[in-house]
Formats: C-alpha cells, sequence, structure tokens
C-alpha cells in the first residue's frame, strides 16, 4: 500500500470508517488523499478487476484530451464539471486556462473532502474564473441555478460528466438529468461523458462482480451499462468522431492504445 495522510475533516458528512468513490479513486491514480479503508478496498477490487487502476488512469488522461481539444479546436471557454473527484495534477481548469486564460470553470461536488480540497487548490488565473459548487447530479436543477452565477449560461458550455452517471443506478434518471443539463445550455455546447461497461468488446467482463464488491462495501453504489445504454445519453447530440469508444482510445497519441472497460465521447449540441 502507498502512503497516506489524513485528508482533511470538518464536515457532518464524511465517513472515515467506509471507502468512498472520490478517495478510492484518488488511491488508484497513485494519490495520497486516501484513508487505509479506501486503499484495501481498491486493492481487493484490483484483485477482482486487474485493469481498474488502467481504467483509472485513461478516465484522467482522457480528461487532459478533451479539455484541450475543446479549448483548442473548438473554442470553449466555458466547463461545467460535474463529478469533480479529489483534485490531482491537470485539473479541467488548469488544461483550459493553460490554453486559454479566459476560461470559466466550475466544479460540482458533493463529497465534503473533495469541498475542501477544491476551495483550497482550484484556483484559476485572473483573467478567467474558476468557482466550485457543493451538489449533487441528482438535482440538476440545483447544479444548474448555482452554476449560472459563474457562467453564462447564453453562451456554450461544456458539461464534463466523466464517471458520473454510473452512480445514477436507474437509466432513465440517468437519461432525464442528462437531458435537462444539456436542455439549459445553448446550441454549440457540448457534452463531455465516460462511463464503466460490461461489454466484452472492451474487456468488460469482471466489471459486474468488482462492482458487486464495491457496492457491499463501499459508497455511493454503482453500475456499467453497455454502449447502447451509454450512447442513449447523448440524444439530440452529435457525436464528434470517433464516437463512443474505449475512452483510452479516443483521440489518443497512437492507434495502438490497448482498450478499457470505459467509455469515452464527446458530443455537440445542434
Amino acid at each position: 500500500m502507498s502512503e497516506s495522510h489524513t485528508p482533511p475533516s470538518g464536515s457532518a458528512r464524511l465517513n472515515t470508517g467506509v471507502a468512498h468513490n472520490a478517495r478510492v479513486w484518488n488511491y488508484w491514480i497513485g494519490g495520497k488523499d486516501n484513508y487505509e479503508v479506501d486503499q484495501r478496498v481498491g486493492d481487493h477490487v484490483a484483485s477482482i478487476n486487474p485493469v481498474i487502476r488502467d481504467i483509472a488512469r485513461a478516465d484522467r488522461d482522457f480528461l487532459g484530451r478533451a479539455v484541450t481539444y475543446l479549448t483548442r479546436e473548438r473554442g470553449v471557454r466555458q466547463f461545467l464539471d460535474i463529478g469533480t473527484g479529489l483534485p490531482t495534477a491537470d485539473n479541467t481548469h488548469e488544461i483550459a486556462q493553460r490554453i486559454a486564460p479566459d476560461s470559466r470553470i466550475v466544479y460540482v461536488d458533493n463529497d465534503p473532502i473533495v469541498l475542501v480540497h477544491a476551495r483550497t487548490l482550484l484556483t484559476g488565473t485572473r483573467e478567467g474564473a474558476t468557482d466550485y459548487i457543493d451538489a449533487d447530479v441528482h438535482d440538476p436543477d440545483a447544479i444548474l441555478e448555482r452554476a449560472a452565477g459563474t457562467l453564462d449560461v447564453t453562451r456554450p458550455v461544456a458539461v464534463m460528466m466523466l464517471g458520473i452517471l454510473n452512480f445514477v443506478l436507474d437509466t432513465d434518471k440517468a437519461r432525464e438529468i442528462t437531458r435537462r443539463i444539456m436542455a439549459a445550455v445553448p446550441s454549440g455546447s457540448f457534452l463531455v461523458l465516460t462511463h464503466p461497461t460490461y461489454d466484452p468488446e472492451v474487456g468488460g467482463e469482471l466489471q459486474v462482480p468488482a462492482m458487486e464488491f464495491w457496492n457491499a462495501n463501499a459508497t455511493p453504489p454503482i453500475t456499467a451499462r453497455s454502449a447502447a445504454d451509454i450512447t442513449a445519453f447523448f440524444e439530440g447530440l452529435d457525436l464528434v468522431e470517433p464516437g463512443l469508444v474505449s475512452c483510452s482510445q479516443w483521440h489518443a497519441a497512437s492507434d495502438s492504445a490497448a482498450a478499457v472497460p470505459q467509455y469515452g465521447a464527446v458530443a455537440v449540441k445542434p
């Protein structure tokens, strides 16, 4: 196990006795903002599904490529990052503001440890804006209302939903959340999404037993979905090439990038 330090507390919602996704994910990508319980559960999940650390790293790399593409190639200057997770190197605002210092970013999460870290570390350029709101993906109206304090929702927004809809267990509810958020942003906005899958085409056979263990021993509960179910989240949007693929292969530097059982895609609102 890697060395960990005690993450900051100060919230009644902070439960250090149960593994939590934000902290376990941090452990998988080599961070130190996690507890021993997160490491134990993370290691056991990895023993069931040995590619889980590859998934975590691929998801993070996808974020970097997607934000770079949208900022540099598509001129996006506003990002709504829902399900931020614990800050690490090259967060959304750092990538976007490195290319366009006037970029405006709103992070959304409801984990108390993420909240403490975000308010301390997620500071941006003077020319742009970086904000954090404490809200739940299950309440899209609250997210939109509060994000409008920093973002100009009459101008295009890139909605980032990386590894977050898998915590909305009801697929119809997940679709409705996505539709509600994308309906509130104008033409030219983007949806950027990653989601775990059990599809064997990308090596997802071990996702289900790993998630069964996770749901019995950690929080919040999670689900995987098929490519067809994930594609439905982009209804009414135009997928950017190459469409829905393993997130490790989306705009990858090499054609030989290995697939991981986590789909990723970017789509634009016509």
